[in-house]
Protein backbone atom coordinates (compact mmCIF):
# COMPACT_ATOMS: atom_id res chain seq x y z
CA UNK A 1 0.00 0.00 0.00
CA UNK A 2 1.40 3.35 -1.01
CA UNK A 3 1.78 6.17 1.45
CA UNK A 4 0.30 9.57 0.65
CA UNK A 5 2.78 11.92 -1.02
CA UNK A 6 4.40 14.19 1.53
CA UNK A 7 5.32 17.79 0.68
CA UNK A 8 8.94 18.95 0.48
CA UNK A 9 10.10 22.49 -0.22
CA UNK A 10 12.63 23.18 -2.96
CA UNK A 11 15.50 24.13 -0.61
CA UNK A 12 15.09 20.87 1.30
CA UNK A 13 15.01 18.93 -1.97
CA UNK A 14 18.33 20.49 -2.97
CA UNK A 15 19.94 19.42 0.31
CA UNK A 16 18.61 15.88 -0.08
CA UNK A 17 20.04 15.71 -3.61
CA UNK A 18 23.47 17.02 -2.59
CA UNK A 19 23.68 14.66 0.39
CA UNK A 20 22.81 11.72 -1.86
CA UNK A 21 25.63 12.80 -4.17
CA UNK A 22 28.19 12.76 -1.37
CA UNK A 23 28.56 16.45 -0.59
CA UNK A 24 27.85 15.88 3.11
CA UNK A 25 30.36 13.05 3.47
CA UNK A 26 33.42 13.84 5.63
CA UNK A 27 36.50 14.85 3.64
CA UNK A 28 39.41 12.38 3.57
CA UNK A 29 41.52 12.72 6.69
CA UNK A 30 44.71 11.71 4.92
CA UNK A 31 45.81 10.44 1.54
CA UNK A 32 42.97 9.63 -0.82
CA UNK A 33 42.93 5.93 -1.62
CA UNK A 34 40.72 3.18 -3.04
CA UNK A 35 38.35 3.29 -0.08
CA UNK A 36 37.45 6.86 -0.98
CA UNK A 37 37.02 6.03 -4.67
CA UNK A 38 34.63 3.24 -3.71
CA UNK A 39 32.65 5.63 -1.53
CA UNK A 40 32.26 8.13 -4.37
CA UNK A 41 31.20 5.43 -6.81
CA UNK A 42 28.71 4.17 -4.25
CA UNK A 43 27.16 7.62 -4.35
CA UNK A 44 27.27 8.27 -8.08
CA UNK A 45 26.68 4.73 -9.41
CA UNK A 46 28.60 5.65 -12.57
CA UNK A 47 31.08 8.08 -14.08
CA UNK A 48 30.30 9.48 -17.51
CA UNK A 49 33.27 9.41 -19.87
CA UNK A 50 34.06 12.13 -22.39
CA UNK A 51 37.03 12.91 -24.60
CA UNK A 52 37.07 16.71 -24.10
CA UNK A 53 39.89 17.73 -21.79
CA UNK A 54 39.90 21.52 -21.71
CA UNK A 55 40.48 21.08 -17.97
CA UNK A 56 41.08 17.32 -17.69
CA UNK A 57 39.25 14.14 -18.62
CA UNK A 58 35.67 14.44 -17.44
CA UNK A 59 35.66 11.36 -15.21
CA UNK A 60 38.33 12.86 -12.95
CA UNK A 61 36.26 15.90 -11.99
CA UNK A 62 33.27 14.40 -10.10
CA UNK A 63 35.73 12.48 -7.93
CA UNK A 64 37.77 15.65 -7.35
CA UNK A 65 34.64 17.66 -6.50
CA UNK A 66 33.85 15.24 -3.67
CA UNK A 67 37.34 14.29 -2.45
CA UNK A 68 39.64 17.18 -3.30
CA UNK A 69 43.18 16.63 -4.58
CA UNK A 70 44.04 13.01 -5.36
CA UNK A 71 46.28 10.98 -7.67
CA UNK A 72 44.57 10.61 -11.04
CA UNK A 73 46.80 7.69 -11.99
CA UNK A 74 45.61 5.87 -8.87
CA UNK A 75 41.99 6.40 -9.88
CA UNK A 76 42.64 5.13 -13.41
CA UNK A 77 44.44 2.07 -12.11
CA UNK A 78 41.44 1.24 -9.91
CA UNK A 79 38.86 1.95 -12.60
CA UNK A 80 40.49 -0.09 -15.35
CA UNK A 81 42.52 -2.75 -13.57
CA UNK A 82 40.87 -3.67 -10.26
CA UNK A 83 38.16 -5.95 -11.64
CA UNK A 84 35.61 -3.88 -9.70
CA UNK A 85 34.52 -1.60 -12.56
CA UNK A 86 33.73 -1.91 -16.25
CA UNK A 87 32.93 0.39 -19.14
CA UNK A 88 29.62 0.19 -20.97
CA UNK A 89 26.84 2.34 -22.39
CA UNK A 90 24.68 3.58 -19.53
CA UNK A 91 24.52 7.38 -19.21
CA UNK A 92 26.31 7.66 -22.55
CA UNK A 93 29.74 5.97 -22.35
CA UNK A 94 30.23 5.29 -18.65
CA UNK A 95 32.18 3.26 -16.16
CA UNK A 96 30.19 1.38 -13.52
CA UNK A 97 30.58 -1.26 -10.81
CA UNK A 98 30.70 -4.76 -12.31
CA UNK A 99 27.77 -5.78 -10.10
CA UNK A 100 25.46 -3.76 -12.37
CA UNK A 101 26.39 -5.74 -15.48
CA UNK A 102 23.44 -8.19 -15.29
CA UNK A 103 20.97 -5.30 -15.03
CA UNK A 104 22.27 -3.82 -18.29
CA UNK A 105 22.08 -6.95 -20.45
CA UNK A 106 18.64 -5.94 -21.78
CA UNK A 107 20.23 -2.89 -23.35
CA UNK A 108 22.88 -5.02 -25.05
CA UNK A 109 20.17 -7.35 -26.34
CA UNK A 110 18.30 -4.39 -27.78
CA UNK A 111 21.48 -3.15 -29.43
CA UNK A 112 21.91 -6.57 -31.03
CA UNK A 113 18.36 -6.21 -32.38
CA UNK A 114 19.17 -2.87 -33.98
CA UNK A 115 18.64 -0.25 -31.26
CA UNK A 116 22.04 1.34 -31.79
CA UNK A 117 23.86 3.31 -34.48
CA UNK A 118 22.61 2.19 -37.85
CA UNK A 119 26.10 1.84 -39.32
CA UNK A 120 27.14 -0.64 -36.64
CA UNK A 121 24.02 -2.75 -37.07
CA UNK A 122 24.43 -2.71 -40.85
CA UNK A 123 27.97 -4.04 -40.56
CA UNK A 124 26.92 -6.78 -38.14
CA UNK A 125 24.04 -7.97 -40.28
CA UNK A 126 25.66 -7.50 -43.66
CA UNK A 127 29.18 -8.67 -42.89
CA UNK A 128 28.85 -11.16 -40.05
CA UNK A 129 31.86 -13.20 -41.19
CA UNK A 130 34.10 -10.14 -40.92
CA UNK A 131 32.80 -9.31 -37.44
CA UNK A 132 33.36 -12.93 -36.37
CA UNK A 133 36.93 -12.72 -37.64
CA UNK A 134 37.52 -9.55 -35.62
CA UNK A 135 36.07 -11.24 -32.55
CA UNK A 136 38.40 -14.19 -33.03
CA UNK A 137 41.36 -11.83 -33.28
CA UNK A 138 40.36 -10.01 -30.08
CA UNK A 139 40.08 -13.36 -28.30
CA UNK A 140 43.53 -14.38 -29.53
CA UNK A 141 45.40 -11.08 -29.19
CA UNK A 142 43.46 -9.00 -26.65
CA UNK A 143 43.91 -6.55 -25.13
CA UNK A 144 44.30 -4.94 -28.54
CA UNK A 145 43.71 -1.46 -29.93
CA UNK A 146 41.36 -1.10 -32.87
CA UNK A 147 44.22 0.42 -34.87
CA UNK A 148 46.28 -2.75 -34.38
CA UNK A 149 43.67 -5.16 -35.73
CA UNK A 150 44.53 -6.87 -38.96
CA UNK A 151 41.92 -6.56 -41.72
CA UNK A 152 40.61 -10.01 -42.68
CA UNK A 153 38.46 -8.78 -45.59
CA UNK A 154 39.30 -9.69 -49.19
CA UNK A 155 40.92 -6.74 -51.00
CA UNK A 156 38.30 -6.71 -53.73
CA UNK A 157 34.58 -6.27 -54.24
CA UNK A 158 32.15 -3.51 -53.42
CA UNK A 159 32.80 -3.60 -49.70
CA UNK A 160 36.54 -3.02 -49.86
CA UNK A 161 37.23 0.72 -49.82
CA UNK A 162 40.87 0.78 -48.86
CA UNK A 163 40.47 1.26 -45.12
CA UNK A 164 39.92 -1.01 -42.13
CA UNK A 165 36.53 -1.24 -40.49
CA UNK A 166 37.98 -2.97 -37.46
CA UNK A 167 37.02 -0.02 -35.26
CA UNK A 168 33.36 -0.27 -36.22
CA UNK A 169 33.45 -4.04 -35.71
CA UNK A 170 34.86 -3.82 -32.18
CA UNK A 171 32.46 -0.97 -31.38
CA UNK A 172 29.60 -3.26 -32.38
CA UNK A 173 30.99 -6.11 -30.30
CA UNK A 174 31.37 -3.70 -27.39
CA UNK A 175 27.78 -2.47 -27.73
CA UNK A 176 26.36 -5.98 -27.63
CA UNK A 177 28.55 -7.08 -24.73
CA UNK A 178 30.86 -9.57 -26.38
CA UNK A 179 34.01 -7.53 -25.75
CA UNK A 180 35.02 -5.19 -22.98
CA UNK A 181 37.25 -2.15 -22.96
CA UNK A 182 40.03 -0.62 -20.93
CA UNK A 183 41.57 2.83 -21.37
CA UNK A 184 45.32 3.26 -21.76
CA UNK A 185 47.73 6.08 -22.51
CA UNK A 186 45.94 9.06 -23.98
CA UNK A 187 42.51 7.68 -23.06
CA UNK A 188 42.69 5.18 -25.93
CA UNK A 189 40.55 2.05 -25.78
CA UNK A 190 41.87 -1.46 -25.89
CA UNK A 191 39.50 -4.39 -26.40
CA UNK A 192 39.41 -7.90 -24.97
CA UNK A 193 36.75 -10.51 -24.26
CA UNK A 194 34.31 -9.31 -21.62
CA UNK A 195 35.10 -12.21 -19.27
CA UNK A 196 38.62 -10.83 -18.82
CA UNK A 197 37.17 -7.59 -17.44
CA UNK A 198 33.96 -8.62 -15.68
CA UNK A 199 34.52 -11.49 -13.19
CA UNK A 200 33.11 -14.92 -14.04
CA UNK A 201 30.87 -14.96 -10.97
CA UNK A 202 29.13 -11.80 -12.23
CA UNK A 203 28.76 -13.13 -15.77
CA UNK A 204 27.32 -16.36 -14.33
CA UNK A 205 24.56 -14.41 -12.56
CA UNK A 206 21.13 -15.17 -13.98
CA UNK A 207 19.90 -12.51 -16.38
CA UNK A 208 16.98 -10.62 -14.81
CA UNK A 209 13.86 -9.89 -16.80
CA UNK A 210 13.86 -6.54 -18.55
CA UNK A 211 11.26 -5.14 -16.14
CA UNK A 212 13.21 -6.34 -13.08
CA UNK A 213 16.48 -4.96 -14.45
CA UNK A 214 14.93 -1.56 -15.09
CA UNK A 215 13.41 -1.51 -11.61
CA UNK A 216 16.82 -2.23 -10.12
CA UNK A 217 18.48 0.51 -12.17
CA UNK A 218 15.79 3.04 -11.27
CA UNK A 219 16.18 2.17 -7.60
CA UNK A 220 19.94 2.75 -7.91
CA UNK A 221 19.18 6.05 -9.64
CA UNK A 222 16.83 6.96 -6.80
CA UNK A 223 19.56 6.32 -4.23
CA UNK A 224 22.11 8.31 -6.24
CA UNK A 225 19.78 11.26 -6.86
CA UNK A 226 18.09 11.14 -3.47
CA UNK A 227 15.00 12.79 -4.87
CA UNK A 228 13.75 13.37 -8.40
CA UNK A 229 11.01 13.21 -10.98
CA UNK A 230 10.43 10.26 -13.29
CA UNK A 231 12.53 12.04 -15.90
CA UNK A 232 15.36 12.67 -13.45
CA UNK A 233 15.63 9.04 -12.38
CA UNK A 234 15.17 7.67 -15.91
CA UNK A 235 17.95 9.93 -17.20
CA UNK A 236 20.55 8.43 -14.86
CA UNK A 237 20.80 5.24 -16.92
CA UNK A 238 19.13 6.73 -20.01
CA UNK A 239 15.93 4.71 -19.76
CA UNK A 240 13.05 6.21 -21.74
CA UNK A 241 10.68 8.12 -19.45
CA UNK A 242 7.60 6.46 -20.90
CA UNK A 243 9.18 3.07 -20.28
CA UNK A 244 10.31 4.04 -16.78
CA UNK A 245 6.95 5.22 -15.44
CA UNK A 246 5.36 1.77 -14.88
CA UNK A 247 8.58 0.51 -13.32
CA UNK A 248 8.59 3.48 -10.93
CA UNK A 249 4.98 2.76 -10.01
CA UNK A 250 6.02 -0.80 -9.15
CA UNK A 251 8.87 0.51 -6.99
CA UNK A 252 6.37 2.67 -5.11
CA UNK A 253 4.13 -0.35 -4.54
CA UNK A 254 7.10 -2.32 -3.21
CA UNK A 255 8.22 0.53 -0.93
CA UNK A 256 11.56 0.77 -2.71
CA UNK A 257 10.77 4.42 -3.52
CA UNK A 258 8.46 6.88 -1.77
CA UNK A 259 6.06 9.38 -3.30
CA UNK A 260 6.68 13.07 -2.52
CA UNK A 261 5.61 16.45 -3.83
CA UNK A 262 8.27 19.12 -4.23
CA UNK A 263 7.20 22.73 -4.08
CA UNK A 264 7.15 24.32 -7.52
CA UNK A 265 7.99 21.18 -9.51
CA UNK A 266 4.53 20.69 -10.95
CA UNK A 267 4.85 16.91 -11.26
CA UNK A 268 5.17 13.95 -8.90
CA UNK A 269 8.55 13.17 -7.39
CA UNK A 270 10.23 10.12 -5.87
CA UNK A 271 12.31 9.88 -2.70
CA UNK A 272 14.62 7.00 -1.88
CA UNK A 273 13.88 5.57 1.61
CA UNK A 274 17.57 5.76 2.53
CA UNK A 275 17.91 9.43 1.59
CA UNK A 276 18.89 11.80 4.36
CA UNK A 277 17.86 15.40 4.89
CA UNK A 278 20.78 17.41 6.25
CA UNK A 279 20.13 20.70 7.98
CA UNK A 280 22.92 22.35 6.03
CA UNK A 281 25.32 21.58 3.19
CA UNK A 282 28.79 23.14 3.35
CA UNK A 283 30.12 22.26 -0.08
CA UNK A 284 32.64 24.16 -2.16
CA UNK A 285 33.34 22.62 -5.53
CA UNK A 286 33.67 23.27 -9.23
CA UNK A 287 31.52 20.74 -11.10
CA UNK A 288 32.16 19.04 -14.40
CA UNK A 289 29.55 19.65 -17.11
CA UNK A 290 29.10 15.85 -16.87
CA UNK A 291 28.59 15.75 -13.11
CA UNK A 292 25.33 14.06 -12.03
CA UNK A 293 24.36 17.20 -10.11
CA UNK A 294 24.02 19.14 -13.37
CA UNK A 295 23.98 16.66 -16.26
CA UNK A 296 20.16 16.65 -16.32
CA UNK A 297 19.73 20.35 -17.10
CA UNK A 298 15.99 20.63 -16.25
CA UNK A 299 16.69 19.01 -12.87
CA UNK A 300 19.48 21.50 -12.08
CA UNK A 301 17.12 24.33 -12.92
CA UNK A 302 14.37 22.94 -10.67
CA UNK A 303 16.69 22.20 -7.75
CA UNK A 304 18.91 25.26 -7.83
CA UNK A 305 17.25 27.82 -10.10
CA UNK A 306 20.39 27.45 -12.24
CA UNK A 307 19.99 27.46 -16.01
CA UNK A 308 22.95 25.65 -17.53
CA UNK A 309 23.82 24.65 -21.07
CA UNK A 310 27.13 23.29 -22.33
CA UNK A 311 28.45 25.45 -25.18
CA UNK A 312 31.24 23.27 -26.57
CA UNK A 313 29.43 22.89 -29.90
CA UNK A 314 28.14 26.48 -30.06
CA UNK A 315 30.10 28.78 -32.43
CA UNK A 316 32.47 30.96 -30.40
CA UNK A 317 30.72 34.19 -31.30
CA UNK A 318 27.38 32.84 -30.06
CA UNK A 319 28.53 31.50 -26.69
CA UNK A 320 27.02 33.19 -23.66
CA UNK A 321 29.60 32.07 -21.08
CA UNK A 322 32.37 30.14 -22.82
CA UNK A 323 33.67 26.88 -24.24
CA UNK A 324 34.03 24.70 -21.13
CA UNK A 325 32.10 26.18 -18.25
CA UNK A 326 32.09 24.64 -14.77
CA UNK A 327 29.27 25.51 -12.33
CA UNK A 328 30.46 26.62 -8.88
CA UNK A 329 28.73 24.95 -5.93
CA UNK A 330 28.96 26.86 -2.66
CA UNK A 331 27.02 25.65 0.35
CA UNK A 332 23.85 24.24 -1.15
CA UNK A 333 23.66 26.69 -4.05
CA UNK A 334 25.05 26.95 -7.54
CA UNK A 335 26.31 30.51 -7.24
CA UNK A 336 28.30 31.01 -10.42
CA UNK A 337 30.20 29.52 -13.32
CA UNK A 338 33.74 29.64 -14.69
CA UNK A 339 34.99 29.25 -18.26
CA UNK A 340 38.07 27.24 -17.39
CA UNK A 341 41.07 26.01 -19.35
CA UNK A 342 44.17 24.18 -18.19
CA UNK A 343 47.06 25.73 -20.13
CA UNK A 344 49.54 22.91 -19.70
CA UNK A 345 52.20 24.50 -21.89
CA UNK A 346 52.33 27.57 -19.64
CA UNK A 347 51.54 25.70 -16.42
CA UNK A 348 48.56 27.94 -15.69
CA UNK A 349 44.88 27.39 -14.94
CA UNK A 350 43.04 30.11 -16.86
CA UNK A 351 39.69 31.38 -15.59
CA UNK A 352 38.83 33.08 -18.86
CA UNK A 353 35.36 34.17 -17.78
CA UNK A 354 33.79 34.20 -14.31
CA UNK A 355 30.12 34.84 -13.68
CA UNK A 356 28.00 35.14 -10.54
CA UNK A 357 24.29 34.40 -10.39
CA UNK A 358 21.91 37.28 -9.72
CA UNK A 359 21.47 38.28 -6.08
CA UNK A 360 24.74 36.68 -4.95
CA UNK A 361 27.25 38.35 -2.63
CA UNK A 362 30.03 38.65 -5.20
CA UNK A 363 32.77 39.54 -2.73
CA UNK A 364 32.10 36.42 -0.67
CA UNK A 365 31.84 34.21 -3.75
CA UNK A 366 35.08 35.66 -5.10
CA UNK A 367 36.98 34.72 -1.94
CA UNK A 368 35.65 31.15 -1.98
CA UNK A 369 36.15 30.74 -5.72
CA UNK A 370 39.73 31.97 -5.43
CA UNK A 371 40.43 29.20 -2.92
CA UNK A 372 38.76 26.63 -5.12
CA UNK A 373 40.73 27.68 -8.19
CA UNK A 374 43.98 27.33 -6.25
CA UNK A 375 42.92 23.84 -5.17
CA UNK A 376 41.99 22.93 -8.74
CA UNK A 377 45.37 24.14 -10.02
CA UNK A 378 47.11 21.97 -7.42
CA UNK A 379 45.01 18.97 -8.46
CA UNK A 380 46.00 19.50 -12.10
CA UNK A 381 49.68 20.01 -11.28
CA UNK A 382 49.67 23.60 -12.55
CA UNK A 383 51.74 26.40 -11.07
CA UNK A 384 49.07 29.05 -10.68
CA UNK A 385 45.83 30.69 -11.73
CA UNK A 386 45.21 33.59 -14.08
CA UNK A 387 41.86 35.36 -14.00
CA UNK A 388 40.55 37.01 -17.14
CA UNK A 389 38.43 40.16 -17.36
CA UNK A 390 35.25 38.66 -18.79
CA UNK A 391 32.17 38.23 -16.62
CA UNK A 392 30.40 40.06 -13.82
CA UNK A 393 32.58 38.37 -11.16
CA UNK A 394 35.92 39.06 -12.82
CA UNK A 395 36.67 42.32 -11.03
CA UNK A 396 35.92 40.96 -7.57
CA UNK A 397 37.88 37.77 -8.23
CA UNK A 398 40.88 39.64 -9.63
CA UNK A 399 40.94 41.85 -6.55
CA UNK A 400 41.30 38.87 -4.18
CA UNK A 401 43.32 36.56 -6.41
CA UNK A 402 46.74 38.12 -6.72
Amino acid sequence: MRRAARPIDQRTAARIALAAQGFCDPPPAGRVDTRHFRRVMGRLALLQLDSVQAVCRSHYLPVYSRLGVYDRDALDDWLWNSGEMFETWAHEASILPVGLEPSLRWRKRRAAEGETWSGLHAMATGHADYVDAVMAEVEERGPVRAADLSDPRPRSGDWWNGRSDGKRAVDWLFRIGRVGSRRIGNFERTYEPLNRIVPDQVLATATPTEDAAQRDLLEVAGLSNGIGTAGDLADHFRIGVKEARPRLAELLDEGRLLSVEVEGWGEPAFLHPESVTPRTVSARALLSPFDPVVWCRPRAERLFGFRYRIEIYVPAEKREYGYYVLPFLLGQDLVGRVDLKADRAEGVLRARGVFAEDGIDRDHVAVELSRELDRMAAFLGLDGVEVGRRGNLASALRSVHR
